[in-house]
Parts: C-alpha cells; sequence; structure tokens
C-alpha cells in the first residue's frame, strides 16, 4: 500500500489574514504529480470540480472542493486557467492555523479519503517590522514529502 504526501507552505492569504478574498490554495498547473494525485479534471468542460472527502487531526472528515477555473480555455476574453482546492477557510479557522506552517495533504493507493493536517512551525517566524509596509513572499510552492 503506497502512502504519498505533499505539503503546501501556507501564506497569509491562504489563512486569511491579510483580510483579502482568495479562491482557494492554488495548485499550479506545472505540479503534474501532485495533479495525479488528486481527482482528475476534464479540461473539455467549462470549470469542472471534484469534492475530496479529506479527514484532520481529530478524525473529522471535512469536504474540499478541487475545481480547474478555465474560462480562458472555453470564453472569449477569458483569463482563469488555474487549479484551487476551495472551501478551506473554516478548516483553517477551527485549528488556528498560521502563515508559515505547513499543509499536508496524505492519501494511501487504496482510500478514496485524503489525510489533512497542518503541520505547526516549529520556530516563530522572524517578526517584521509592520510600520513598513512591507511584507516578504515566502515561497508557497507544493512540495512532495518523501
Amino acid at each position: 500500500m503506497t502512502n504519498r504526501t505533499f505539503s503546501k507552505r501556507l501564506s497569509a492569504n491562504d489563512v486569511g489574514s491579510t483580510g483579502g478574498h482568495q479562491g482557494g490554495i492554488l495548485v499550479p498547473r506545472t505540479e503534474g504529480e501532485l495533479l495525479t494525485f488528486l481527482p482528475h479534471l476534464d479540461s473539455t468542460i467549462k470549470n469542472p470540480d471534484a469534492w475530496i472527502e479529506c479527514e484532520d487531526e481529530t478524525g473529522t472528515v471535512r469536504k474540499f472542493r478541487f475545481v480547474y477555473y478555465n474560462n480562458k480555455l472555453h470564453d472569449d476574453g477569458g483569463t482563469r486557467n488555474e487549479y484551487r482546492i476551495t472551501y478551506m477557510t473554516k478548516y483553517f479557522r477551527e485549528v488556528g492555523a498560521r502563515e508559515g506552517e505547513e499543509l499536508e495533504l496524505s492519501k494511501s493507493g487504496t482510500s478514496s479519503t485524503y489525510k489533512i493536517r497542518v503541520v505547526r512551525t516549529v520556530a516563530p517566524l522572524d517578526n517584521q517590522e509592520e510600520s513598513d509596509g512591507v511584507r516578504i513572499k515566502i515561497k508557497s510552492a507544493w512540495r512532495r514529502v518523501h
């Protein structure tokens, strides 16, 4: 039984601490291995989606929406061509997820349910002067955990 795990460093926007509205966590189109790990979405359909069941740290099963916003492929003047996992805000709030922590998503080869957890930061993030108005972008790419 093969278990695969992917992780993503959470940005301030991912966890809602910027006050902005984000349409879910980005899954880059270039992340082929991650995209094969998630349910297949048919690009010939406009904005295909699939609901994925994820069991969190407490054993609670949550449903998130994996969606391919692809109106660029279907509409004149369409601009979106991106994969996202949405409906995660409530989960992040309930577990107190913070910028810089890691989101882990894993699944065994035979299961249809994913496991999800937030890996807490061991050391605190460097404090930054709030008055300077500058934010340092933390690399937010997904990576395979071995």
